[in-house]
């Protein structure tokens, strides 16, 4: 167990945490806090920790990390102005996160809040985050995440993704956002995948999330890119069984974008309780977006959304091999 006093404000690098999967850690009652407001813009140096009492040095992007670690407990802490990625968790299993503080500039490049990859049984609650980037970013190899209790803005939301790129494969399962609040962010909760990729996103709630000023607040992007030079791939990341319910505040752009892949229609995506409305009533917005949309939209859900296709839609490619991420 790491404790650190609460009454002070330490000025550190990033910190990484390697443990093999025995070990319990636990942080708390800490206060990381950049050297000035444009900390963001380098990487820092930062002391590794691993098992066998050995120390390391080397250049890492994000404030907080944890690799390898079994049953870790984040809680009581504040980080501002991370390099990068505030909290990072890779291949852990058992994570628990609440009662922390993550804040930088919305515009500050890259600046995840949360990001969590290959790990399994997480819960993240009564947190607050604000950032440039993604307030939690789930990526491949994540299963069991429970977040709750979030307050989220400004960034771009909460994520799912981006999956399946370089034609990859991505696997991710039983993904739950809840009782969460969202204030002037990009999008609100979204699956965004690349084109080219492969395997699955199975399993995911979102329920009972207030936005307020959220550009676009429901999206699925199975055509993500961060330039106009992708090209156009027929392999993509498989979603099915996606529920959005219990969604409501303001938007500023459009109320949900449901970009789904040709080749790979998203099937059962269910949409529930929606009660959206744009920011500004006498400006008119656009319309809900669907393309390759299989599910249901069932009332109230306002603005009505009629382009989610609700006939029966084949899951053929569930027994190929490239889609299974069955262990």
């Amino acid at each position: 167990m790491i404790m650190v006093p609460s009454e002070f404000t330490f000025l550190v690098g990033p910190i990484s945490f390697a443990a093999d999967k025995q070990q319990f850690t636990r942080w708390e009652n800490a206060k990381h806090k950049a050297n000035s407001k444009d900390h963001f813009k380098s990487p820092k140096l930062h002391l590794s920790y691993n098992p066998y009492n050995k120390i390391s040095v080397s250049l890492v992007s994000q404030a907080l990390r944890f690799y390898g670690s079994s049953n870790a407990i984040v809680k009581g802490i504040k980080i501002q102005n991370s390099p990068l990625c505030h909290l990072k968790f890779d291949n852990c299993l058992g994570v628990s996160v609440f009662d922390i503080s993550i804040s930088s500039p919305g515009d500050s490049p890259n600046t995840d809040g949360i990001h969590l990859q290959n790990s399994q049984y997480v819960l993240i609650r009564s947190t607050n985050l604000s950032c440039g980037d993604d307030c939690v970013s789930i990526q491949t190899g994540c299963s069991n995440v429970d977040i709750h209790n979030v307050n989220c803005g400004p960034g771009h939301g909460i994520s799912i993704g981006g999956l399946g790129k370089d034609q990859t494969k991505a696997c991710v399962s039983n993904i739950t956002v809840r009782d969460t609040n969202m204030h002037n962010t990009l999008t609100g909760v979204r699956i965004k995948t690349w084109q080219g990729g492969s395997g699955s996103v199975q399993g995911v709630l979102f329920s009972n999330i207030q936005v307020s000023e959220v550009e676009i607040p429901i999206v699925i992007d199975q055509y993500y890119c961060h330039s106009s030079k992708c090209k156009n791939q027929t392999s993509a990341v498989a979603l099915s069984d996606i529920r959005y319910e219990k969604i409501s505040g303001t938007y500023t752009v459009q109320p949900a974008y449901l970009a789904c892949s040709d080749s790979i229609p998203c099937v059962d995506v269910i949409l529930s309780d929606i009660g959206l409305n744009p920011l500004q009533q006498k400006y008119r917005m656009d319309d809900a977006f669907c393309w390759k949309t299989f599910g249901e939209s069932k009332a109230p859900v306002e603005p009505p959304i009629h382009c989610i296709q609700h006939r029966k839609q084949s899951r053929n490619w569930i027994q190929k091999d490239q889609y299974s991420c069955q262990a």
